[in-house]
């Protein structure tokens, strides 16, 4: 069965999500509720884009060279009962882990066939796992199946980027959006939107309920919606 599947956005209140030249201070406190609210979802799974894992990874590059042969294009789990699992939407392979962990959670790489031989045997040899999701580009409906079957997911949180979260609701995955729209005005007109979809990926408006709505210390509010 698919996953519950609960998209979980941090926005300004005119809804842009990155967080770069906001106040420190009132970063680092927003980023606290943040975790904190998403705690409340219990799930098994979090999942991300690459430029967030990135930064989560201090990504400094991996070695080249570490192929001696060609590397079949199937799924490699190296771990198949985590507490916890880190998936990293990252359809070439550019994500340079230092480990096999992430926030206390096993690393599950998101790819296309694509990627190089070298990065498959550099996750390989630091332990981390990897999951392929079509030829050139991610299907979003494979990479939760795989998900649910290889490794038994119930519960998914998608945190971004703003393209990846665009992305699950744009393909009709989405059970529940939870936003904590916060006391301040971004104001930067070109800076990304929460939710990101390309025009030539659009299909059309999510139409949503409100679940709840309250009002979290410090002003900001916490949003709950389901389509």
């Amino acid at each position: 069965m698919k996953p519950y599947i609960v998209c979980h956005m941090m926005s300004s209140l005119d809804g842009h999500a990155l967080t770069d030249g906001w106040d420190r201070t009132f970063k680092k406190a927003a980023g606290e509720l943040y975790e904190q609210l998403a705690q409340t979802f219990q799930f098994d799974a979090w999942i991300c884009g690459r430029v967030t894992m990135q930064e989560i990874a201090h990504d400094e590059g991996y070695p080249a060279g570490l192929a001696t042969s060609p590397i079949p294009r199937t799924h490699h789990f190296a771990q198949r009962d985590a507490k916890q699992y880190a998936i990293a939407i990252d359809p070439h392979g550019k994500v340079g882990w230092k480990t096999s962990q992430a926030l206390d959670s096993h690393i599950v790489e998101v790819l296309t066939e694509a990627v190089s031989d070298d990065y498959l045997a550099y996750l390989q040899s630091i332990g981390v796992s990897y999951l392929f999701a079509g030829k050139t580009e991610i299907d979003l409906h494979q990479v939760v199946e795989i998900l649910a079957n290889e490794l038994g997911t119930k519960r998914l949180i998608v945190e971004g980027g703003p393209h990846v979260s665009g992305s699950f609701v744009n393909a009709g995955l989405v059970d529940e959006v939870s936003v904590l729209v916060l006391p301040l005005i971004d104001g930067r007109g070109e800076h990304p939107a929460s939710f990101e979809v390309s025009e030539r990926a659009w299909r059309q408006p999510a139409h949503l309920k409100l679940a709840s709505a309250e009002v979290q210390e410090g002003g900001a509010v916490w949003l709950r919606y389901r389509l």
